[in-house]
């Protein structure tokens, strides 16, 4: 809950900010900023390297003190280079990159801002956020949650205020809102690098660095397929359709998933807090028979969520997207929620393979799904446009989930509840498909949405024990 506190927080006002940026900007522009925010995603697993994916796994493997104090250093320094040459490439190339990520201005397309000065700033930003991000992960590491909320709530304290300012006060449209969004973390992060100054000495491990790449880069190549399912689809939408449309299209795609996303809120703090406390179960019973539950109890969470979401979706757009260019966005909300189901499935049974020190496979798995996608997109997003992508990302995330579990299950077995798992999807599609076919009920979205616990029960979900829990938080009777 405590390490939650800052990731929810985050997610709560990057929706929150949503009206705002909508009122300022138009779906065009918004378009253009997730375009940049696609392609740091990309730039970021490149620069962190396996180090990144292996930082965490690697500290727990000794206790000795001036290990971790070589380890931390090799890290910080591996990274800090990666970035910083990055940063350099971002603002000699920034005209080229403009062109190459389909950001430039045009004139008759109402958008703000050069090309350029937007790829500058994103640059600064993936500088930031690369470095940030090691720090904050020494805090998981250590099991520090409270003063890695602390680092996230202040960076969001400095962050929104600015951020509105630039965007409301000074209209500085999109380059208001990448400047802002970097503004926090760079202040925290210099904070941070005050606070850990003992630990950042010049020292490098150049055989560590190494073998941590050699276990971190199959993860990395995972993250890099993982990246053509959650960001080239928008990407695909700029080439594939035309003009404006294209832009706008990606927008109003790119409101969708942020919603989508919003669910994401209910396990934030599951996926900052699970590899650390999956891997800190020493007994092997006793991991396998938590990792059972876990996929079982977060897939129930998820696509609860996923339910509400859905339904609820043309409300959710209106309110988020305060000009009628981003109400289209509510048809692709249904199939981005539920991929986020299969999204959380396939991070609780890919910690088995890092428990077992097996990742080579992590990548085919994450290269099949990615294919996948592409291939699934070149098809639908020409006829279906962005609605054509949503349903590509959720074929994608249903094979990713199934690979996944397949290899992770030959490397290290677990007895996951599969039929349990069956039962929380038939009831969650079930209620999705009611409640379409009445789009226009808010009364109905409550009902099904509320419903979904309730429905599980004549489906044989619940277990004996949890019937009986569930019996003693009822009223009781007379």
């Amino acid at each position: 809950m405590i390490y939650g506190v800052g990731g929810l927080m985050s997610r709560f006002l990057a929706v929150f900010m949503l009206p705002i940026y909508t009122s300022y900007v138009s779906a065009g522009d918004y378009g253009r900023i997730e375009l940049l925010m696609s392609a740091m995603a990309v730039a970021v697993v490149v620069i962190r390297g396996g180090a990144n994916f292996g930082f965490i796994r690697f500290y727990f493997l000794e206790k000795d003190p001036e290990y971790h104090r070589r380890l931390i250093r090799t890290v910080f320094w591996a990274q800090m280079a990666y970035s910083t040459l990055a940063l350099v490439f971002c603002v000699v190339f920034a005209p080229q990159l403009a062109g190459l990520l389909g950001v430039n201005w045009v004139p008759h397309q109402h958008l703000q801002g050069s090309g350029a000065s937007l790829v500058v700033a994103t640059g600064v930003l993936l500088w930031v956020n690369v470095n940030y991000a090691q720090m904050t992960n020494l805090f998981r590491a250590e099991r520090r949650s409270v003063a890695f909320s602390i680092a996230t709530l202040v960076n969001i304290a400095v962050t929104v205020p600015l951020t509105v300012i630039l965007v409301v006060v000074y209209h500085q449209g999109p380059l208001g809102i990448i400047v802002g969004n970097l503004s926090g973390t760079l202040i925290v992060f210099v904070a941070l690098l005050a606070y850990r100054r003992e630990q950042l000495g010049l020292q490098f491990d150049h055989r560590l660095l190494r073998t941590m790449n050699s276990f971190g880069f199959p993860l990395m190549g995972a993250a890099l397929a993982m990246w053509v399912m959650n960001f080239g689809d928008r990407f695909m939408i700029r080439k594939l359709l035309h003009g404006h449309y294209a832009i706008t299209q990606v927008g109003q795609y790119s409101l969708a998933n942020k919603i989508s996303q919003g669910m994401v809120l209910l396990f934030t703090a599951f996926q900052i807090a699970w590899p650390a406390f999956a891997y800190s179960i020493e007994d092997e019973s006793a991991a396998k028979r938590a990792y059972s539950y876990v996929l079982t109890y977060l897939m129930f969470i998820a696509a609860w969520a996923a339910i509400g979401l859905s339904l609820f979706a043309p409300w959710i757009v209106h309110f988020l997207g305060r000009k009628p260019g981003f109400w289209p966005a509510a048809n692709a909300v249904p199939a981005l929620a539920y991929s986020s189901v299969f999204v959380a499935g396939f991070i609780v049974v890919t910690i088995a393979t890092g428990r077992a020190r097996r990742t080579q496979f992590n990548w085919i798995a994450a290269t099949a799904a990615a294919l996948l996608n592409f291939g699934l997109n070149l098809w639908l997003i020409p006829a279906y446009g962005m609605l054509g992508a949503a349903y590509a990302t959720l074929a994608a995330c249903i094979l990713l989930m199934v690979v996944r579990t397949w290899n992770a299950q030959s490397v290290y077995r677990v007895e996951y509840q599969w039929r349990r798992v069956v039962v929380i999807l038939l009831g969650a599609g079930l209620l999705t498909v009611i409640g379409e076919a009445f789009p226009h009920s808010l009364a109905i979205a409550f009902a099904l949405t509320a419903a979904y616990p309730l429905v599980l029960a004549p489906l044989g979900f619940y277990l004996p024990a949890e019937r009986k829990r569930l019996r003693r938080l009822l009223p009781a009777h007379n």
